[in-house]
């Protein structure tokens, strides 16, 4: 069946600016959890669990991959690399901070666009590439440390999170003959597997002694959250052009600072802000960018 013909409805717009909403707030049940004695990799283990057994009864045949199963592995490894990453960040690092640093996401996009589909970088692309990096370094820059370089677990986390994410959206496309629940089904099926094999390597294989009530708001995290999140960017980003869509996702970032103000301590520095400010600038006009052809 053919996706719908985009169109710019106030029902597609409020369900992107309720996905992002739902992902900028992730980051609170999520520390709640952890709070309650169930840790993160733990967390993303049921969650996706519970998301994926939610949509199993809707998918159909499965797909012909013809060729294409190496391509399938490396989404879904990178899908489980980006969630796991994400969480890690979100529950250790300041929330503001782990958020921009994830959206330099674009940057990484259209360099692997280039080197793996043979996409070209137009002059354009090719100043987004320096606004985006130029954002990164201002963001980063401490002159107690010297060289603006990732600090601590929860910016490596981020950042890998976002080079993994920029990985993921490539091989979708990639896999454009998989139906799209197929994808998001087996981009779940990653999350786990790579939250597992983490739980293996750093020994945490015994469940923790989290009270019932943490275990079950795990599981409604992803038997509702997850899947009404996924549901909503799937119904925007199908019924809106995908540079307004890209654009309206960002308000991630504006529910997560307000949220991290009301509930936390944390506090951004002038220079983290400034160059946040030209990090969404780059993912902004990354999104406007015209489809490239190949190189």
């Amino acid at each position: 069946m053919n996706a719908a013909k985009p169109e710019n409805g106030p029902l597609a717009v409020a369900s992107l600016l309720l996905a992002a909403t739902l992902w900028g707030l992730l980051w609170y049940p999520l520390r709640l959890l952890e709070g309650a004695g169930l840790s993160g990799l733990w967390a993303t283990l049921v969650i996706y669990a519970s998301a994926a057994l939610v949509v199993l009864p809707v998918l159909r045949r499965p797909p012909r991959l013809a060729g294409q199963r190496l391509d399938l592995l490396w989404m879904c490894l990178a899908a489980g690399w980006t969630n796991v990453a994400y969480i890690l960040a979100v529950i250790e690092g300041n929330v503001v901070r782990v958020m921009l640093l994830f959206f330099l996401s674009p940057l990484w996009t259209l360099l692997l666009g280039y080197w793996l589909l043979g996409e070209r970088l137009t002059v354009l692309a090719r100043r987004v590439f320096v606004l985006a990096f130029a954002g990164a370094l201002v963001m980063l820059w401490d002159p107690d440390i010297g060289l603006p370089w990732p600090r601590g677990r929860a910016d490596w986390l981020a950042v890998s999170s976002g080079m993994a994410f920029a990985l993921t959206n490539v091989m979708v496309r990639r896999l454009h003959g998989v139906a799209l629940w197929w994808k998001t089904w087996a981009s779940w099926l990653g999350v786990m597997a790579v939250a597992g094999v983490a739980l293996l390597l750093t020994g945490s294989v015994t469940p923790p002694a989290a009270p019932v009530m943490a275990w079950g708001g795990a599981v409604a995290l992803g038997m509702f959250g997850m899947v009404l999140m996924t549901v909503s960017v799937q119904y925007g980003v199908t019924h809106m052009p995908v540079h307004r869509s890209a654009v309206i996702l960002l308000f991630e970032l504006v529910a997560g600072a307000l949220s991290a103000a009301l509930l936390t301590d944390e506090t951004v520095r002038p220079n983290e802000w400034a160059g946040g400010l030209m990090i969404v600038t780059a993912a902004w006009l990354a999104a406007r960018l015209p489809q490239a052809g190949p190189a």
